[in-house]
């Protein structure tokens, strides 16, 4: 009973796990001889990854002990699930030359019987081929956070089994095919790649979740949707969607969570506008919405389930930040309209037919150049505002008097089991299971001690490496405070923090009142910090501009994550650079974050709750500010004037001579940035390191200027100009 905990984190007792086993045993069979064969071809083509490792002539694939890197699953002696699941997310971590991606499709499209594929963070680039058509049985296919790069083939659509599709974190572009044909299609994620400019033509009868956040969708949201009736999770997010916002949006009959945020949507909402029974948060910030909020949305401000900053309201609460309405009418006259391109597009497809060609390319030639001015313009104007977008504090924190806070679907969005892909299932440990792992909590294996706990380094019965955060609270209340508190643990999991794999509660009831241990197992980071990268000169040159702009936006993510993506979000992390820990892939995670436990010494129903959270926001934009300062300089800061003064070198280098600008950067970094990408990193750093809380930019501002300058980059770098000087 004892292993069995480790497998199944306590959901099953003895006599269902022995049914379990039961109906395995007879449901598979010693893989058929072609298959055994498939799967070593893969081993081979995927370049021996980790989670592939130690196979042999005489490995039983059909009963393999479960890892949280690698499943496989028997039918009849054929494979019906395939799982695997790498590190491979850096950009200098991709597959070698040799991998063909063609391939591999080709090898694994010989599974007969395939049913579910999932081919995570394995470093895949390429286009993916046509011939994925041939997976006939296939109901689940996720090839996300790799780089895979083109369009999506048209020939995805004929998978008519197909219920869940995630595509999400590569670098597809162009238009999404028609997906109409997908039936039985429940999860659809595209986000993080860059496809567009037209909405995705979907059926929609049967569609649980679309999320499509994070690309260049240039379009209005399309009527079709008013269909979508199973429809729970909508996310579209991050894109240029212009237009009015759709009644119906709100009142979807199984809308959960709806997020609009940060598009060009504009206009007045319907003061008639019903919100659905079901709708439990909704996101429309960063747009250019004026007017007055509906009553049923104006509603959900005072429950934690709305965020309206950063338009043109002319409805307002204490702290919050909205445009005059000058602006939002300034800002829609300069947003980009796709039909009037589209009929620009038309145009001169006829001149072409009719003048062979020669005005075509001098049409697409004016086209390229309009784009491009346009996207300067809007870049000059993200950075123009953003000091006025600072997200309102009331927005996120009102969500703090919420009895139950880990329903926000926006905070804990139910997308298929995707939400942590690649973590072991989250347990609730025994205290056995516990003092296994630390040897009975032995001195050998303490790693330190302060204000948050001892913290044990251990390990976990299926041999992995752990952390156990052993934390001693008494409380009046205890129980009920602690449990509410608990209820954040399984929804810290993220590529970019360290993650919590599971916890157990110890309760002592003595006099006069209950004493309670809380131990929080975190995953175990094996590389360095990034203080220690930085410091050890023959690590550091490692550490190219590239590699650090991809090591500063994963620290962003974690901390966007830790602000936006657990109810109520978790601030004053007391973010410092040895506390960003570094995986073998340079992969960054957030440690030693603030856990929500309760305080002897705090006031949880403290009156200026909002207030104080709102400094602690800020106060993580600075000390982030801090960390990025020492990514650029390479300099190790020990006080706060070194920040000022290398915050005015790098203020200064940015606004004179580019040789003055690189006089203030780590030398190591030389020859390996444009400087309009080192230019547009520094003047987001400066901008965090404001003296004055309420002009440094939000996370999702620092989030989407580092992205905009490791785009810079890469295009600087696809142009040959790796090893220049200047």
């Amino acid at each position: 009973m004892k292993r069995s905990l480790v497998l199944f984190c306590n959901l099953f007792p003895a006599t269902i796990l022995l049914v379990l086993l039961t109906i395995t045993t007879s449901t598979s069979a010693q893989l058929v001889s072609s298959e055994n064969r498939i799967l070593f071809q893969v081993q081979k083509l995927l370049e021996y990854p980790q989670a592939l490792q130690g196979w042999n002539n005489w490995t039983n694939f059909c009963y393999l002990p479960p890892s949280p890197s690698l499943t496989i699953v028997c039918t009849n002696g054929h494979v019906t699930e395939l799982t695997i699941i790498g590190n491979n997310t850096s950009s200098h971590q991709i597959l070698s030359s040799r991998f063909s991606i063609d391939s591999l499709f080709t090898v694994m499209t010989k599974f007969s019987n395939l049913k579910a594929l999932s081919l995570v963070s394995l470093g895949l680039w390429g286009p993916l081929p046509s011939k994925i058509n041939r997976f006939w049985s296939l109901e689940v296919l996720n090839i996300s956070s790799n780089f895979i790069y083109g369009e999506i083939p048209p020939s995805i659509s004929t998978l008519k089994s197909l219920k869940s599709l995630v595509l999400a974190d590569n670098l597809f572009n162009g238009t999404v095919p028609d997906f109409r044909k997908l039936t039985f299609l429940q999860e659809l994620n595209l986000s993080g790649n860059k496809l567009g400019p037209y909405f995705p033509s979907l059926l929609g009868q049967n569609l649980v979740s679309l999320i499509l956040r994070n690309n260049s969708l240039r379009s209005q949201i399309p009527l079709q949707l008013i269909k979508f009736d199973k429809l729970q999770t909508l996310d579209i997010s991050s894109n240029e969607i212009f237009g009015k916002i759709p009644s119906f949006l709100f009142s979807l009959r199984s809308l959960q969570y709806l997020n609009l945020a940060a598009n060009q949507l504009s206009g007045n909402l319907s003061a008639k506008t019903a919100c659905g029974s079901a709708l439990t948060f909704v996101d429309i910030s960063h747009n250019l919405l004026v007017g007055k909020l509906p009553s049923c949305i104006g509603s959900m401000i005072s429950k934690g389930k709305l965020l309206y900053s950063g338009n043109c309201f002319s409805t307002r609460r204490l702290n919050d930040q909205q445009h005059p309405y000058s602006f939002c009418k300034k800002e829609v006259a300069l947003a980009v309209k796709p039909p009037e391109k589209t009929k620009k597009e038309n145009e001169s497809r006829v001149k072409l037919s009719l003048l062979l060609g020669i005005i075509g390319g001098a049409v697409g030639i004016a086209a390229i150049l309009v784009l491009l001015t346009v996207f300067i313009v809007r870049k000059s104007n993200q950075e123009r505002s953003y000091r006025h977008r600072d997200r309102s504090v009331a927005d996120k924190f009102y969500a703090g008097a919420s009895p139950r806070p880990n329903t926000d679907t926006r905070r804990v969005p139910q997308t298929m089991r995707l939400s942590a892909v690649g973590m072991p299932p989250y347990c609730n440990f025994t205290s056995e299971e516990i003092e296994d792992a630390t040897n009975n909590f032995d001195s050998t294996n303490l790693i330190g001690e302060g204000t948050q706990g001892q913290l044990y380094r251990g390990w976990l019965r299926d041999g992995a490496v752990a952390l156990v955060n052993c934390v001693k609270i008494k409380q009046k209340g205890l129980p009920h405070t602690i449990n509410q508190n608990l209820e954040v643990l399984p929804n810290l999991r993220h590529r970019h923090l360290m993650s919590v794999l599971g916890h157990c509660v110890i309760t002592h009831q003595e006099n006069p009142q209950p004493t309670s241990t809380v131990f929080i197992v975190f995953e175990h980071i094996s590389n360095v910090s990034l203080r220690d990268q930085l410091t050890d000169w023959r690590k550091r040159d490692m550490l190219k501009w590239p590699q650090r702009m991809a090591i500063s936006i994963g620290i962003a993510r974690g901390v966007q994550f830790l602000h936006t993506g657990v109810a109520p979000g978790i601030f004053g992390n007391n973010l410092k650079i040895e506390n960003i820990l570094l995986d073998d892939s340079l992969n960054a995670k957030v440690s030693r974050y603030s856990i929500p436990l309760p305080s002897k010494n705090t006031d949880q129903n403290a009156p200026n709750q909002i207030g104080s959270t709102n400094n602690a926001e800020k106060e993580d934009i600075y000390q982030l500010g801090v960390i990025l300062l020492e990514i650029i300089t390479g300099k190790q800061i020990k006080s706060s004037s070194e920040i000022e003064e290398l915050k005015d070198e790098l203020e200064k280098g940015s606004s004179e001579a580019q040789s003055v600008l690189r006089s203030a950067v780590d030398p190591c970094l030389r020859g390996t940035y444009a400087y309009e990408s080192m230019r547009t990193a520094v003047q987001i750093t400066i901008n965090c390191l404001s003296k004055a809380a309420s002009k440094r930019p939000s996370i999702e501002d620092v989030l989407w200027n580092l992205q905009y300058s490791m785009q810079v980059q890469e295009s600087w770098t696809s142009s040959g100009n790796l090893s220049t000087k200047f």
